[in-house]
């Protein structure tokens, strides 16, 4: 392969990750979200349809970090510090990142976006280079939550007004990109968007393209994508949509389904119509700034020799009920009406989009983040690499998981993985390189097991044992019942006994104290 007229023996590999982004929100998985970058690499590369991550933000950067699952590393819940080995709160020193592995093999090692994987921060984890938010979330219009590391590298300045995430994340990227060309050493860049997670926010000119359309209700919304996902081949020609999705309050005492949009006051639906076009708005300026990035690879003909893979961290964002929120801490929602409604999305204003909406997002599937259903633990994948990978504009069905990413890149880019790393002894990768479904091989067998706040599953081939936290285990066919409609666990109950010992036996090895408080 070639980059600037120069041979090089690695692949540049960009990682590219949203944050809360639904199964259905890109325009080649079906979403009506103007999103004509990405699709385009969807169209030429390869999109897999069953991709998982681990449920929630902490425990899936931590599983695509490592290659091993999120309570190995440490980080089975968020970043607060249990004292139990699966839930530290941040990477442990037994697991080993991607950036050390690639950095020892030769490559230089850049994350511009969001880190949220604990106290120990990239640059102790083996980023050369970082800008963007050590923690979770905050104002996308507020300069002061991002910054960059080490502290003397050179950082944007951006006047009054001018400063939004999406954008700033990108315009470091691309300085990291710029500057990995100054000698032949190929490139990491981890680029973690914090879009589209709240505080949705977004600004106007991209907010007004949207909110017509949502006038239409999440009911149709869900019917239409699902309609464009059946013509993109993406599911089966007979899968059902899953009925409007249950809801459960942060502190699990309120329950309730989520309403038809027809029965909803109209104010209500005004109020929520923005939300969804604020949503929107993030991942149409995401998709924009994706753009860039890509322009700038076509222009310095390195974009056929790039490995590019975009994915979500998690399901769609339901917290917590259909009406969404307006204050974090006390998850307060507040009706907005007439000129208020304007405000929405911009520098003074914190919102989420609800329950509704996130069942919308997740279309066909079940649930949302949190969960081991389908909906909370489904990401698109999109793979582009057009110099190495045969196929070119197919989908593929094969179970995967984010464990998956420290195989893939160990093998395609030739280095190392270490059995013991700074004077500590390395857990071995649990993943699969997906290098063989690169070039058509065909699926091997998988078994691969979830777990956040007590909400488990565990799929072997196309079965799947699934719970919710305060339920029984359900039994599902994913070749049949994606969505995930008819529990047949009673019809199977030595099947369901076997999985369920599996799982077990997988928690106890990785850490998982599901049955704690």
């Amino acid at each position: 392969m070639t980059q600037n007229n120069k041979k090089v023996d690695k692949p540049n590999i960009i990682l590219i990750l949203a944050d809360d982004l639904g199964f259905s929100d890109l325009g080649c998985y079906g979403s009506e979200i103007n999103t004509p970058n990405l699709d385009k690499l969807g169209v030429e590369g390869l999109r897999f349809t069953q991709f998982y991550n681990s449920a929630r933000c902490c425990p899936s950067r931590a599983s695509l970090l490592t290659g091993v699952y999120p309570h190995q590393a440490g980080v089975g819940e968020m970043t607060e510090d249990k004292e139990h080995p699966g839930y530290r709160g941040y990477l442990k020193d037994e697991s080993v990142t991607l950036a050390e592995v690639l950095g020892n093999g030769g490559y230089h090692t850049y994350l511009a976006g969001k880190w949220h994987v604990g106290k120990r921060g990239p640059i102790d984890r083996g980023f050369d280079d970082f800008y963007g938010m050590l923690g979770g979330f905050g104002s996308f219009w507020d300069e002061k939550n991002y910054v960059r590391l080490p502290e003397d590298r050179p950082k944007r300045n951006y006047s009054d007004g001018e400063f939004y995430a999406t954008d700033a994340i990108t315009d470091h990227a691309l300085d990291f990109i710029e500057e990995s060309r100054g000698d032949d050493n190929p490139y990491f860049l981890y680029l973690s968007y914090n879009a589209p997670h709240f505080p949705l926010q977004a600004p106007k000119e991209e907010i007004a393209k949207y909110e017509k359309y949502y006038e239409r209700g999440w009911d149709q919304i869900r019917e239409e994508r699902l309609a464009r996902m059946k013509e993109l081949q993406l599911v089966d020609e007979q899968m059902p949509l899953s009925p409007r999705a249950e809801y459960w309050d942060r502190d699990r005492d309120i329950q309730g389904t989520n309403p038809a949009w027809e029965t909803i006051d109209p104010d209500r639906q005004k109020d929520l119509v923005r939300r969804m076009a604020i949503y929107a708005a993030m991942v149409d300026r995401m998709d924009q700034n994706i753009g860039r990035v890509i322009e700038n690879l076509r222009e310095r003909d390195e974009l056929d020799d790039t490995l590019i893979l975009f994915c979500s961290d998690n399901g769609a964002c339901a917290e917590w009920d259909p009406w969404g929120f307006d204050d974090w801490i006390t998850t307060s929602n507040f009706l907005h009406r007439k000129e208020d409604l304007d405000r929405m999305g911009g520098p003074d204003s914190y919102h989420s989009y609800g329950s509704g909406w996130a069942n919308a997002c997740s279309t066909p599937l079940r649930m949302y983040k949190h969960y081991g259903h389908e909906g909370g633990i489904s990401t698109p994948l999109i793979v582009h690499w057009p110099e190495e990978m045969k196929r070119k504009g197919q989908i593929d069905h094969r179970p995967g998981h984010f464990i998956d990413f420290m195989a893939t890149f160990v093998d395609i880019a030739g280095v190392s993985y270490p059995d013991e790393f700074q004077g500590n002894e390395i857990l071995p990768m649990e993943g699969t390189s997906l290098g063989g479904a690169f070039q058509g091989d065909p699926p091997q067998s998988r078994t691969l097991c979830f777990e956040h706040e007590g909400h488990c599953a565990i799929r072997r081939d196309k079965w799947k044992l699934v719970k919710i936290k305060e339920r029984d285990w359900e039994l599902y066919d994913m070749d049949t019942d994606r969505t995930e409609l008819f529990n047949i666990a009673a019809d199977f109950p030595k099947l369901v006994d076997e999985l369920r010992n599996e799982w077990e036996d997988w928690a106890k090895r990785t850490n998982v104290d599901w049955w704690s408080d």
